[in-house]
């Protein structure tokens, strides 16, 4: 996959208006892939465990990753346009950290099976290798490490916060699909 294969699968990293995070971002998809073998993001699912079990195998990690930036940005506009003169809010951040958090899922699973890399680190180091490796800012590292309660690392700063949760609402969206009170998954 080349750098317009990842922009055209993720329109939303032209959003960042950061050159440098904004190559690092599509460096970090275009890396992950290389090394996994991946040919076309668009086919690697979203989780498979839970796929299998709430019987959703048609949901796929790109749209997740789209829609958790989309939540992460409409969490972010209303707090950067209303508290801007309390709250620090980096949009670059955001979007970035959005767009990456998820990267070591190509690395943890082949197609709807488990990897070493799921089984033996878990989700979501292989991701902080990656965004390490391409050089991205320690901040997405973090956004990457603390996105996910697989991890004992909390969100440090606003930008992890708001993507954490946003991820959290989108991987609701998909669970939704497949019961209709989100207590019982």
């Amino acid at each position: 996959m080349d750098a317009e294969d990842i922009r055209a699968t993720f329109p939303e990293v032209d959003a960042i208006e950061d050159d440098d995070l904004r190559a690092g971002v599509v460096d970090a998809w275009a890396t992950a892939a290389a090394e996994n073998g991946i040919e076309d993001l668009t086919d690697v699912p979203w989780l498979p465990p839970t796929q299998r079990e709430l019987g959703l195998d048609d949901e796929r990690l790109v749209d997740h990753v789209r829609d958790v930036t989309a939540c992460a940005l409409a969490l972010t506009e209303p707090l950067h346009e209303r508290r801007s003169d309390a709250l620090s809010l980096d949009l670059d951040t955001v979007v970035a950290g959005a767009l990456v958090h998820d990267v070591s899922k190509l690395a943890e699973f082949a197609g709807m099976t488990e990897t070493s890399v799921y089984d033996l680190l878990g989700h979501p180091y292989y991701g902080v290798h990656v965004v390490a490796r391409v050089g991205l800012p320690i901040e997405l590292a973090h956004v990457v490490l603390s996105h996910t309660d697989r991890t004992a690392v909390e969100p440090a700063t606003i930008e992890a916060e708001v993507i954490r949760r946003a991820d959290e609402v989108a991987s609701s969206a998909i669970r939704w699909r497949a019961t209709d009170d989100l207590r019982t998954v």
